[in-house]
């Protein structure tokens, strides 16, 4: 039962976190980002970005067969808040989805994808207790 993320020869350059045993992911660059959401996040993966604002693309990375619980899912959504220019901005909101929702239409800067299916929630920015500087 994988409990992270794929093994890569060439992973995106990210913040790693660990909450309560779920990995988070979060890129640190627009490509990063772009690898991130379309090469590495598997499709019951979660994906997360700032709703209306740049911020780093965010995945948790769901076990096989096993669905993460809610507080583990807005706790992954508030990282995502946390890695943007929203950080210091109290509640602030966060679209979710699965990664198989996320696309890349041709020809747009890196960073830029599409979601279907979005669920938004309504988070402060914050990255698990014990972690490092991020960002």
């Amino acid at each position: 039962m994988p409990s992270g993320p794929p093994e890569l020869r060439n992973p995106p350059a990210v913040w790693e976190y660990d909450v309560d045993g779920w990995v988070v992911w979060a890129g640190k660059t627009a490509h990063d980002n772009d690898v991130l959401s379309i090469k590495v996040a598997r499709n019951d993966d979660w994906w997360f970005h700032l709703r209306g604002a740049p911020s780093s693309h965010v995945v948790l990375f769901v076990r096989d067969g096993v669905d993460p619980p809610r507080d583990v899912v807005e706790r992954a959504a508030a990282v995502a808040a946390w890695h943007s220019k929203q950080r210091g901005g109290g509640v602030v909101a966060v679209s979710g989805t699965r990664a198989r929702f996320v696309s890349k239409p041709r020809g747009v800067k890196p960073g830029t994808v599409e979601i279907k299916k979005e669920a938004v929630f309504k988070v402060r920015p914050a990255i698990p207790a014990g972690a490092e500087g991020a960002g």
